[in-house]
């Protein structure tokens, strides 16, 4: 799914998402769609946020480098994650955060 100011705080707001930001042009990013392709059937929400695109949203978020992920709990940033991630990760993490 794909996330904008417009729509980021009502596709966050409730349980757990893993929002992704990431650029067409970085390769770790490229190479973290099937991982989280892969994450996504296990019934993480995930989200993706194009930094090139939502430049407001990788501020107020603080990104730096990408791939950067962070978890949102009911509308609230509770973990960052920078650069790429395994499944093993990022699927221990979600359950951790339920």
């Amino acid at each position: 799914m794909e996330l904008t100011k417009d729509n980021f705080v009502s596709e966050t707001s409730e349980g757990l998402v893993l929002v992704d930001f990431w650029a067409e042009w970085c390769g770790p990013c490229q190479g973290m769609m099937p991982t989280l392709a892969e994450l996504e059937k296990t019934g993480v929400k995930v989200g993706k946020v194009n930094v090139d695109e939502q430049n407001d949203l990788a501020g107020e978020f603080r990104v730096m480098s990408i791939p950067t992920l962070v978890w949102m709990k009911d509308g609230k940033a509770v973990e960052q994650m920078i650069g790429a991630q395994d499944l093993a990760t990022l699927t221990a993490t979600a359950e951790r955060l339920k």
